[in-house]
């Protein structure tokens, strides 16, 4: 089993930076793809960035060019770096893994969330 905790959330001004990290516990290196999804209150949960286990990193619209997310291939631990930020980039942010598990001694694709992390951008 794997486990997601999501640090670094917490209050920064328009425009300023945060940098969010997602660490992996359990059976990290079965761990394939990972992504950062948000939630802004009274919204849909949204993806904000995907991390393949190829190294392959695709952005949500509004996360390009302002959001850089990385993977570490040593540990899995993965990072958000946010900049620019804006009003609406106010939510709780969600680190997100999908990983080769076993299931009633079978193998099979498990999918495992963080608790989240709340970020308040202030105007």
């Amino acid at each position: 089993q794997v486990q997601l905790m999501e640090l670094g959330g917490g209050l920064v001004q328009a425009g300023g930076s945060l940098r969010l990290s997602c660490v992996p516990s359990g059976d990290i290196f079965s761990i394939l793809d990972m992504g950062w999804y948000r939630q802004a209150p009274g919204k849909q949960r949204e993806l904000v960035a995907t991390m393949a286990e190829s190294g392959r990193i695709n952005y949500a619209d509004s996360a390009k060019g302002r959001f850089t997310a990385s993977r570490d291939s040593n540990n899995n631990t993965a990072h958000l770096q946010m900049s620019s930020l804006k009003l609406e980039d106010t939510a709780v942010y969600y680190c997100n893994a999908n990983y080769l598990g076993i299931v009633d001694g079978r193998d099979m694709y498990l999918e495992t969330w963080g608790q989240g992390t709340l970020v308040t951008i202030l105007s």
